[in-house]
């Protein structure tokens, strides 16, 4: 059993998590993941690793509620226990070699890609960090990519807080005002990354993208993360999840992706009902 230390919601459908698991911080690096039950009867599912402390033994978790599984982790409370807890799994972020970097962040995703922009920073890489929200209500993890970060720059669809647009406006306004990136890292939803890896391909810079949303298992056995790689199949949690993002076929893995959301509208659903009776 996993003891929940902290437990804060940093958004109305986004909750922070500090775990108390010493031998997943001991061996954790940026880019890999957990798998996690609530409780014995509950669904696994595959979380990233937001942030780790080796000494005080503890792994963050953020995630989003929206479906069965995350809503019934998240009734749990400070001082209650996940009942299953097991990592770190995936291969880490290869960060070696790189001196420029842009953090491209979308949403949620942005709790994956704050590891990998601390990371660079811890190393004294260049940092530049790009992140984006539908809102000012929706932001996650300012201070956080502040400290991390050489040039933060905060993008919302409505213009209620930074600029007014999309991460991929301010990413092509970066590289046209002469920053030479070594490598550009995008997470976030898989059209986000999509069109981040179009900007970037059009000027010749790598892109390595994180195919985190596709998971379900998190052991290759069921296949529901397969995508194509330049031309080859692979799977998201074995094989990755970071990918070369110019070489991955995201139409494919968007159209794949939609298969699920009549059973993640039931998972939600079952739960909601589950709950109402026991209030009852």
């Amino acid at each position: 059993m996993f003891k929940i230390l902290e437990k804060t919601a940093l958004n109305p459908t986004v909750t922070k998590m500090v775990v108390d698991a010493p031998l997943i911080a001991k061996k954790a690096e940026p880019g890999q993941f957990i798998i996690f039950r609530a409780t014995e009867d509950g669904e696994r599912v595959p979380l990233t690793i937001a942030d780790f402390d080796r000494e005080k033994g503890t792994v963050t978790i953020i995630f989003q509620i929206v479906g069965g599984a995350t809503m019934e982790l998240n009734t749990l409370e400070q001082g209650e226990c996940i009942h299953d807890f097991v990592g770190p799994l995936g291969t880490p972020s290869h960060v070696e070699g790189l001196k420029k970097v842009c953090v491209v962040g979308g949403g949620v995703g942005c709790a994956i890609a704050y590891p990998i922009a601390k990371k660079l920073h811890s190393l004294g890489r260049e940092v530049h960090s790009v992140v984006g929200f539908r809102n000012k209500d929706l932001l996650i993890l300012e201070d956080e990519f502040r400290a991390a970060s050489d040039k933060l720059v905060i993008m919302t669809d409505d213009g209620s807080y930074g600029e007014k647009g999309l991460v991929t406006a301010a990413l092509e306004r970066l590289i046209t005002e002469g920053n030479e990136y070594d490598e550009v890292i995008a997470i976030g939803p898989l059209v986000m990354m999509k069109f981040v890896c179009a900007v970037t391909k059009k000027y010749g810079v790598k892109t390595v993208v994180s195919m985190n949303p596709i998971m379900i298992d998190g052991t290759g056995m069921c296949g529901g993360c397969r995508l194509t790689v330049g031309g080859e199949t692979k799977f998201a949690c074995v094989d990755g999840p970071d990918f070369d993002g110019h070489q991955v076929d995201f139409d494919e893995a968007m159209s794949r992706g939609s298969m699920y959301r009549d059973f993640e509208q039931k998972a939600r659903d079952s739960f909601c009902n589950l709950m109402k009776k026991e209030v009852e």
